[in-house]
């Protein structure tokens, strides 16, 4: 997906109902809880949760909410979930990742699989897609929320560890090598600055378009059956939609 595309759907999930915000604020607790698990409760020492967090805030989830996910992980009182990704294609060779949160691999890998099948996709074996996609952070901006002049905003960011500031016509685009993610966050946040994304994500080389009616079908019909699915944290494609 393009940032402006990107963009344009995380608005549209937005601007969506209460259930859909609570079902993004479960999903977020899941990577809360798994980045306290792995590096503890400490955000200023653990990268992956500072990560979370500000993915969180981006997002509108609450504070307190954030700090009692945290609590509650750091109790040990959460299952055990672990992390798993699935590789895929979808309609004319769409390149599809998808990222699980689960406490059940045979069921996550089945339920995805039947995602994959009903879309007229397959699974494929690990590696088989993840080539063709870059690890980067990514923080977008809508332009009608942020009164920074955007050339004083770009050597900012990129003063604070940027790779590319991308300017268009109602929003702004950060990229970010993961590791220099969170401190692009710390001066934005410095800078008082709203962000309407920031995550570390995974972004493709290249694009696909879908031109025949019913790849498309088929490709929404995959990609919203995973995002019902509640082992599915995460999902990645190179469809140009």
């Amino acid at each position: 997906m393009s940032g402006h595309s990107k963009f344009s759907n995380i608005k549209a999930k937005k601007e969506k109902n209460d259930a859909a915000r609570g079902k993004a604020f479960t999903r977020l607790g899941k990577e809360i809880v798994v980045a306290v698990k792995e590096g503890g409760p400490d955000i200023n020492n653990n990268s992956k949760l500072k990560q979370v967090v500000a993915k969180a805030k981006a997002s509108n989830m609450p504070g307190d909410t954030i700090e009692r996910a945290i609590k509650k992980a750091a109790s040990g009182s959460e299952a055990d979930l672990e992390t798993i990704y699935y590789e895929g294609y979808g309609p004319n060779g769409t390149a599809i990742i998808v990222e699980a949160l689960t406490d059940n691999r045979n069921r996550a890998a089945s339920n995805i699989k039947f995602c994959f099948t009903k879309g007229q996709g397959n699974v494929g074996t690990p590696g088989c897609v993840s080539y063709m996609f870059d690890d980067r952070g990514q923080i977008l901006i809508d332009k009608n929320e942020c009164s920074a002049d955007p050339d004083e905003l770009m050597m900012t960011v990129l003063d604070a560890g940027a790779e590319d500031f991308i300017d268009e016509e109602d929003m702004i685009e950060i990229l970010t090598s993961p590791e220099n993610f969170n401190a692009v966050c710390d001066e934005l946040d410095k800078q008082g600055i709203k962000t309407v994304s920031a995550e570390v994500t995974k972004i493709p080389q290249t694009t696909v378009s879908l031109t025949s009616e019913e790849d498309i079908k088929n490709m929404e019909k995959i990609l919203d059956m995973l995002d019902e699915d509640d082992d599915v944290q995460n999902v990645y494609h190179n469809w140009e939609d």
